[in-house]
């Protein structure tokens, strides 16, 4: 990290609004910090490029799940990912899939072949029985596709970085199970700071899953988050916007760039 400060120019992959208080921090060692993100809303709205051209994923993305989410009710699905890496045991996965199953409502679930540790992450044929029309399983998908589609309401996610920034962008609230690393902090600054989340219990039982799943969807708590979500979304479009602090960073990164030939 003090290498990284030593650095002529740093650029992060966030708004002034988001981490004011770390980047204040981070100018007063370094002068040439740049806050330029969300990334994939600076490269759709701002320059034009279609960001999952530029995203390179792990896994190979399936559509197919688009169409499905275009026959659900907006904001009725959950949408459930852990990231390319997150790896769980199959006692963990059989509890989110009965988790989701007794919430009652729909949900587009990405499981990887290897998100089980050290065998294959199959899933129970009852529990497939039990979702029949209301549960779609896939084991990649276009995530920001799938974040900014209406019949999206909530994310079970791993809180990786690039996941609560394009949540965040789409006001889409989340519930967070963090596996490592920056995950654990982004998942109390979503919870505790910015409050468009909710945390699950690190021991994953069913019950808890349903209740929480129940709780974003259609509790008090969950409105509240709710809001809070579209609050930020609005605060990242504003960012975005010409005159917004990520196009004004973004022209004095440039110019910065080209003053140094």
């Amino acid at each position: 990290s003090q290498e990284c400060l030593n650095s002529s120019s740093i650029i992060f992959n966030t708004f002034d609004d988001l981490d004011k208080e770390v980047l204040q921090v981070l100018a007063s060692k370094s002068p040439n910090i740049y806050a330029i993100g969300p990334l994939a809303s600076l490269s759709n709205n701002l320059l034009e490029i279609q960001y999952d051209l530029l995203n390179s994923s792990l896994w190979k993305e399936d559509t197919s799940c688009i169409e499905w989410l275009n026959t659900m009710e907006p904001k009725s699905v959950v949408y459930v990912n852990y990231g390319s890496i997150t790896v769980m045991s199959n006692h963990h996965l059989k509890e989110f899939a009965w988790g989701l199953a007794n919430s009652k409502y729909p949900f587009l679930w990405v499981v990887r072949p290897d998100l089980v540790i050290g065998e294959s992450a199959i899933l129970p044929r009852e529990f497939l029985e039990e979702i029949k029309g209301r549960g779609f399983i896939i084991s990649w998908c276009p995530q920001q596709k799938v974040l900014s589609h209406s019949a999206v309401g909530v994310f079970l996610t791993h809180c990786g970085w690039n996941s609560i920034l394009e949540a965040l962008s789409e006001g889409v609230p989340l519930i967070c199970w963090p596996f490592f690393g920056d995950q654990q902090t982004n998942c109390r600054y979503v919870c505790t700071t910015w409050g468009n989340g909710m945390e699950i219990n690190p021991d994953i039982k069913r019950e808890n899953v349903e209740a929480l799943v129940k709780e974003m969807m259609e509790g008090d708590n969950g409105q509240r988050i709710r809001q809070k979500a579209l609050e930020w979304k609005k605060k990242a479009e504003a960012a975005i916007s010409l005159g917004g602090s990520v196009v004004t960073n973004f022209d004095r990164m440039i110019n910065e760039a080209l003053s140094h030939g």
